[in-house]
């Protein structure tokens, strides 16, 4: 069997990788929002033709060959295989790897706020690989250009969390320590629906009036109590919820849109949800709206709803009015 601390080691490489990639090919604004190519799952900016080559050049170099592996990968179609060694059949494959190199393009292409480099690594299963199969992940941080600290977290399922601040300047770094919020209640604290864009967006803020009014009574003091955030990276909201910013994030637009009858790829996907298994390891309950492990199959296009509770004792709290608040708003 591989050695698993090893493979953890790689995908923090690899996103390191991915950094100083970006670090070194700074585009301007106008230049990488330019719209690359529209695939199934997503948008293309020019600002991930960086991250994609990078990533290309890195497996080539740096994947061990006794391990094969399928690339399943933001910017690539589901029906193009991509492995290494290359020219590897994917049957021939031990390992599925996905990957989103650059979570957060929006924010970043105008260098708004910090991106992140997702990885997560499961046995092979062919189409029968899923999320939930993942048992390494990496997260790693692409920050903007000002910014002179990188984190980075990654995991193997059962081992712990490894958490590292790196200096970008000095190429040095130091261990780090996640810290989710203790906090019993959301009051005076970010809890946040995902609502990046118009489509949507009434749905959404209905559920979470409902919620709030049920929880903490809206107006029920003269200074709002609960605070709203919407960082557009999967990647960047699982950090916010490591550090202690926030207490509770839901991502329901899978549900919500379809019930709007809108028919769009902006929803999350699996490579979005890639690293997982660091909110496990820190104690961070991420399940789907019944409760369970929001589970999809190993691709770019499957949809993704989730909602990740920083401690037990909110998701208790929360659970059952996001569940009322969602039956009220759709009429179930």
């Amino acid at each position: 069997m591989p050695d698993s601390e090893n493979l953890r080691l790689l995908l923090c490489e690899m996103g390191n990788h991915i950094r100083r990639a970006l670090a070194e090919t700074r585009m301007a604004a106008d230049e990488a929002s330019a719209v690359a190519h529209e695939t199934a799952a997503d948008t293309i900016y020019a600002i991930d033709r960086i991250s994609e080559q990078a990533i290309s050049e890195w497996f080539d170099s740096q994947w061990p060959s006794e391990e094969p592996v399928q690339v399943i990968m933001e910017g690539l179609e589901d029906d193009d295989p991509l492995t290494f060694p290359r020219g590897t059949p994917v049957d021939h494959t031990r390992w599925r790897c996905i990957i989103d190199p650059i979570d957060g393009t929006r924010g970043i292409m105008y260098d708004k706020r910090s991106a992140w480099a997702l990885a997560g690594l499961a046995p092979q299963r062919g189409d029968a690989t899923r999320l939930s199969d993942i048992t390494i992940a990496a997260m790693t941080e692409l920050p903007v250009s000002k910014q002179w600290r990188a984190d980075q977290y990654s995991a193997v399922i059962g081992a712990g969390l490894v958490g590292t601040a790196i200096d970008v300047l000095r190429g040095t770094s130091h261990a780090i320590e996640p810290r989710p919020s203790r906090a019993t209640d959301f009051r005076h604290g970010f809890a946040s629906f995902s609502k990046f864009f118009p489509e949507g967006r009434v749905l959404t803020s209905q559920v979470e009036a409902r919620l709030w009014d049920e929880l903490h009574g809206l107006g029920s003091s003269k200074t709002p109590v609960v605070f709203d955030d919407q960082y557009i990276s999967t990647g960047g909201q699982f950090h916010e919820l490591l550090v202690g910013h926030d207490r509770l994030i839901a991502d329901l637009r899978p549900l919500l849109l379809a019930h709007a009858g809108l028919e769009t790829s902006l929803t999350c996907h699996p490579y979005d949800c890639a690293a997982w298994p660091v909110l496990r390891e820190a104690g961070i309950v991420f399940e789907d709206l019944d409760g369970n492990f929001p589970d999809a199959p190993l691709d770019t296009t499957s949809p993704v709803g989730w909602i990740a509770y920083a401690n037990t004792t909110l998701a208790n709290l929360a659970r059952p009015a996001i569940q009322r608040a969602i039956r009220e708003v759709l009429g179930k």
